[in-house]
């Protein structure tokens, strides 16, 4: 008999007629993925909007505020089979936690990213006080699983692979001549995720890059830079790698990542990645990933780089050795059952 595995999110799914969708292919793969395993319910917020992801996970409950998401979880105290696993230190999951951990159940934590650095750069120097604190209790509470060592500040925990990669990632990557550069940039325009300031960067420079965004395109009409094209989020797979198909460099803007999926895809694909010194952790062993400073001249110098050494870039390239999902998935479960035993 499967053991049953309450996921515990901050992410807001949209209801209809009892399908489910939501914006992040992260809080779709895991939960899908790990059903092989686990009976998984999930406990989330509503979202009052139609996603681009849509989850074969049906065990899902969904709350419009804080107060009837913390009744929920107040109501797992009787619940003696299930285990959990928070995705993420958020005002709603960390309030969810306490109340799980007053009542003795078993708990995981996956951190995906540093919060620390997300929530300084969203509300301010604060902000990192504020995910300290409660980080540090939940890290005392619960089982800590993340993608990335530096994430867990030195605490006791597990360390997995993020992939969404399979087979067709790696089939048909082709090597190509650059003329003028074409950027691709796939994610969510947000302050965080460095779109902004990657605006003001092209605006600056003035020169002949264009600008290809593949994600939510709500706030498209903030960004300045004129040679830009907006696409919404694309959930099909065979189309995405279209898009990094015919870029040259793919971008990568963001002030804070862990373990970026996006990073993975576009290596799949043979496609040089620029990313700023705030990431530069990421990089690793892996060929193919230039840092830039985040100012006009370093950064167009950077794109010369890639741009006069593009073919032995990719040949280098094709040294990767990259994490597939399957063995994420297989890593994850087996971290679970090997802690419930």
């Amino acid at each position: 008999m499967k053991k049953k595995l309450v996921i515990v999110t901050n992410e807001k799914f949209f209801n209809s007629d009892g399908k489910f969708s939501c914006d992040n292919i992260a809080e779709k793969s895991l939960p899908d993925e790990l059903s092989n395993n686990f009976k998984v319910e999930i406990i989330g917020r509503k979202s009052q909007i139609e996603q681009a992801h849509q989850l074969e996970t049906k065990s899902i409950n969904i709350y419009s505020n804080i107060f009837s998401y913390i009744l929920r979880i107040f109501k797992e105290r009787n619940k003696n089979n299930s285990v959990y696993l928070i995705l993420s230190i958020t005002p709603f999951t960390f309030l969810s936690a306490c109340i799980l951990i007053f009542f003795n159940k078993k708990i995981f934590t996956y951190l995906r990213s540093n919060g620390h650095e997300e929530y300084k750069k969203i509300i301010g120097s604060m902000g990192s006080i504020i995910y300290n604190i409660m980080f540090n209790y939940i890290s005392k509470k619960s089982i800590l699983i993340s993608c990335r060592k530096h994430i867990l500040m030195e605490k006791k925990g597990f360390v997995v692979q993020p992939s969404e990669l399979d087979d067709n990632w790696i089939k048909n990557a082709f090597e190509k001549n650059v003329d003028n550069i074409n950027l691709l940039y796939i994610g969510r325009v947000k302050v965080e995720k460095g779109i902004y300031s990657l605006d003001n960067l092209l605006v600056s420079l003035n020169s002949n890059i264009f600008l290809t965004i593949v994600g939510s395109n709500r706030d498209h009409k903030k960004l300045k830079y004129k040679k830009i094209k907006m696409y919404s989020i694309e959930t099909d797979q065979q189309k995405l790698i279209n898009f990094y198909d015919k870029c040259d460099v793919f971008i990568l803007p963001s002030f804070t990542e862990g373990h970026p999926m996006v990073l993975l895809e576009a290596l799949s694909r043979l496609r040089p990645v620029i990313i700023f010194n705030d990431i530069e952790h990421i990089v690793g062993n892996k060929k193919g990933i230039f840092v830039s400073e985040r100012n006009p001249e370093n950064f167009l110098k950077t794109l010369n780089l890639i741009k006069q050494n593009y073919n032995l870039i990719q040949k280098e390239m094709k040294l990767n050795i990259l994490p597939k999902k399957k063995d994420f998935i297989h890593s994850f479960s087996k971290i679970v059952d090997n802690e419930i035993l």
